[in-house]
């Protein structure tokens, strides 16, 4: 075994699980970096995985590898960065076991991450998220759960894992009625619900008479939904939403456009972006920013609210020889 096979290792079991207690999903994601880049490198040096060492990955090979990523495997830039996010985790724990290499550590955590351009979220209008939610067909058990899961991610702006991850006893209807998710970052937080969503659950949750500990929206086995499973739900709806919601065809739906959907309705109704923040569960309130940027309402606004340009253009002219004087002064 060498020196960065069982760095490798225990960069899993003591940083990731024990000391961060990662999620899954993180696991998940840096696994699969780390695996991209030991089996490139083990084909670009001609030898096998569990004979790399710190020199064959080195800060040259790191580099063909996110090039690698982006012009063969093609990846996107964020999705570039997300991978040397990985790889700058690895080798900054290396770096506190392994002094001797120092060297080749440092060049590897110097490498940067590449500027990338900010998109501008897609999200929809009321009269778009009034079809997606006539779609399903109500007269069944599946078209009934998935217009329930719709109207509540479009009112609370839940990720797509803290959706999943509901269970029957996470909601409360009793007075001051919200539901309780565990979010990114292991961060535990609560949303009040509207009326009309209470309504819906409510329903609901006697059509499913589950467990406190049950799934809130399972699927016809009864099992936990995943994440595809949602995605594909989603996509045969707008499909059918699309034959009477012609806007919708100009716009690439996924469960997280639902997300930015809550969001942009916030900020419709006056809502102040670091309130946004705190719903959403974001870290930091740079991240909601987004939002603003992609509100062609608020930026109407602003710009009725400025003073028209009617002057003339051309060269100032003081008038008379007083001021004439004072300016020559």
């Amino acid at each position: 075994m060498t020196v960065i096979t069982a760095t490798v290792q225990a960069f899993f079991t003591e940083r990731l699980v024990t000391q961060r207690r990662s999620s899954p999903h993180t696991i998940a994601a840096y696994r699969d970096t780390i695996r991209l880049l030991v089996t490139f490198a083990s084909t670009q040096n001609g030898v096998t995985a569990s004979r790399l060492d710190f020199a064959d990955l080195g800060a040259p090979m790191v580099c063909a590898f996110l090039d690698h990523l982006e012009h063969e495997r093609g990846n996107s830039i964020r999705t570039r960065n997300a991978r040397l996010a990985a790889i700058h985790s690895l080798f900054g724990f290396a770096a506190l076991r392994h002094p001797e290499h120092a060297d080749d550590i440092a060049r590897v955590l110097a490498i940067p991450a590449k500027r990338t351009g900010q998109t501008i979220v897609t999200f929809l209008t009321d009269a778009e998220v009034d079809t997606l939610l006539t779609a399903p067909d109500q007269t069944t058990i599946t078209g009934r759960r998935d217009h329930t899961l719709f109207l509540l991610v479009i009112q609370t702006g839940l990720r797509a894992s803290e959706l999943l991850g509901l269970t029957c006893g996470d909601v409360h209807l009793g007075h001051g009625a919200y539901v309780a998710c565990h979010g990114k970052g292991r961060k535990d937080r609560i949303t009040p619900l509207t009326h009309g969503t209470v309504t819906a659950l409510r329903s609901w949750l006697a059509e499913r008479a589950g467990a406190p500990g049950d799934p809130l929206f399972p699927t016809n086995r009864g099992t936990r939904m995943s994440r595809d499973a949602l995605e594909r739900r989603l996509a045969r709806h707008i499909d059918v939403a699309r034959r009477t919601c012609p806007s919708l065809n100009d716009k690439t739906i996924t469960p997280h456009v639902l997300r930015h959907t809550a969001a942009m309705r916030l900020l419709h109704a006056g809502v102040d972006i670091t309130v946004i923040a705190l719903w959403l569960g974001h870290e930091n309130v740079t991240t909601t920013q987004l939002y603003l940027q992609a509100d062609l309402a608020l930026k109407q606004q602003a710009l009725d609210r400025t003073t028209p340009l009617t002057s003339r253009p051309g060269r100032y002219r003081p008038t008379g020889e007083l001021l004439h004087f004072l300016e020559r002064l």
